[in-house]
């Protein structure tokens, strides 16, 4: 059942995914983000309150920190969406364990441990060359930013990453993680949305149904996708479910080729391929070389959301 969650999730996100480029054409991308967060604090605001939950606190200085840059990685990241090929975007979004396995990696090198970890560097320099076969198409249409942009959101979301596993390890249930997440995401979209543009007018946009549709679907395909990770990782093994997390690429690849015709050549799915294989024995690595403290399972996936 929890692989059934997984997979839910994984669609949902691929599914969000197709919703940000779709409304990139219409909207800014502080906007998105803005309406994003605010589906998914309006959507929690209302669970929780319906389950007893509370939204009280005593960290709100790491709730900051964690939103700040969870924020810029997802801002970066809907940039990256609009700009490059759906399932190019996203599977560099998916490079985040690799950066959070060299991390662990360093750290232990520096404690003084002082063993090299050649099955872990292997997925990270493997990775780096899936990366360039990846975005080799991007490369010749200079979409250089688009691909920069990705490759940073990525090593923001493993930061992001690393700062929900400690919000868990002091005891923050996920939704509450979530939550704030969610609203903080309300307040930087508004403010950059509300900061003047080249014009010197505000980048607000209005809507008709069809753009507040995408909208909406943004957040709600986020929020289910949330709600349905954090399940699966609740009932089911860690290392089974972290890893099924990348069929997100195979779905964002059928949008692609759905909505927008994407065809891709040899050398970009063997790029993906190679990130995918590489991701999973960087995951691998991390459950290892991380295991959750006591009882608490963490939602690794929040580092977007």
């Amino acid at each position: 059942m929890a692989s059934l969650w997984m997979l839910l999730a994984s669609f949902s996100f691929a599914a969000m995914g197709a919703a940000v480029k779709l409304a990139s054409e219409l909207y800014s991308t502080s906007e998105i983000v803005m309406y994003r967060g605010m589906v998914g604090t309006i959507m929690l605001l209302l669970l929780v309150r319906h389950q007893g939950g509370t939204f009280r606190t005593a960290l709100p200085k790491e709730h900051l920190w964690r939103g700040f840059v969870g924020v810029i990685s997802l801002w970066l990241w809907f940039y990256a969406i609009g700009e490059l090929p759906l399932a190019t975007a996203v599977t560099l979004n998916y490079l985040a364990p690799i950066w959070i396995a060299l991390y662990l990696a360093l750290m232990g090198w520096l404690r003084g441990k002082h063993h090299v970890e050649w099955p872990m560097l292997l997925a990270v320099s493997a990775s780096f060359v899936g990366v360039v076969l990846a975005l080799q198409p991007a490369v010749e249409s200079e979409a250089w930013l688009g691909a920069t942009v990705a490759i940073a959101s990525s090593l923001l979301s493993a930061m992001a990453y690393m700062q929900v596993r400690r919000l868990g390890k002091m005891g923050e249930p996920e939704y509450r993680v979530v939550f704030y997440f969610s609203l903080i995401t309300v307040v930087f979209g508004l403010v950059g949305t509300l900061a003047p543009s080249q014009g010197g007018e505000p980048s607000l946009h209005a809507h008709s149904w069809y753009s507040a549709g995408l909208l909406v679907a943004v957040g709600f395909c986020a929020t289910i996708a949330q709600m349905a990770m954090t399940r699966a990782y609740r009932v089911g093994n860690v290392l089974v479910v972290a890893n099924l997390q990348y069929t997100g690429i195979i779905f964002s690849s059928l949008w692609g080729m759905a909505l927008w015709g994407d065809v891709f050549d040899w050398h970009v799915w063997l790029g993906m391929g190679v990130i995918l294989v590489s991701g999973v024995a960087a995951t691998f690595y991390n459950t290892r070389s991380t295991p959750p403290a006591g009882a608490v399972r963490t939602d690794p996936i929040a580092s977007e959301l």
